[in-house]
């Protein structure tokens, strides 16, 4: 296979790999932005020293009174929604019970949390299984059909990574010294 075979293949996917790679990598940025400066991380760091009050060998009634509180609490607001998950945070200044419910016919509806010592309601917000911005940036947002063209445009800059690293391999210096090791 000589050099022109490959830089023809690697010309022939880099043109239509460049606009994936830009979808990707400006979605992969701001996906990072959002879970970096987000609320989510900003509790996992300020609870990730802390120790639960909760252990293993705690009475039920540590965790169950906390769970029937919010039960109580969320029933007249969900009507009889089904639960699909239920979340307790026991760790932090402000332990929570967060209780996802969805739709009768199927599918996320809203989330409840609860405050785990009082059983207040502290916030009800939509919920989805996924954010739509981690749906976007593999292809789901657009369907399985996005997810399989996902697929395919990440075996394109796998397969781009190859064939550039092939050709870098082939223009070589067959002799390099010194910095020209690396940087020729």
């Amino acid at each position: 296979m000589t050099l022109l075979f490959w830089r023809k293949w690697h010309r022939w996917i880099a043109f239509p790999a460049t606009i994936f790679l830009l979808f990707a990598s400006c979605t992969g940025a701001i996906l990072a932005f959002t879970e970096f400066f987000g609320a989510e991380e900003a509790l996992r760091e300020a609870t990730r020293d802390l120790v639960s009050p909760v252990s293993v060998t705690s009475p039920p009634s540590a965790w169950s009174d906390p769970l029937a509180r919010a039960m109580t609490t969320v029933a007249p607001a969900a009507g009889g929604a089904p639960i699909d998950k239920i979340t307790l945070q026991f760790k932090g200044n402000q332990p929570t019970v967060t209780i996802f419910t969805g739709k009768p016919t199927g599918g996320e509806d809203r989330q409840f949390v609860v405050d785990a010592r009082t059983g207040a309601l502290l916030r009800t917000e939509a919920y989805v299984d996924k954010p739509f911005l981690n749906r976007l940036h593999s292809g789901e947002a657009f369907g399985d059909g996005g997810l399989v063209f996902a697929m395919l445009w990440a075996v394109a800059l796998c397969v781009l990574t190859i064939t550039g690293l092939i050709i870098y391999l082939k223009l070589r210096p067959r002799a390099p010294t010194g910095i020209q090791k690396v940087f020729w």
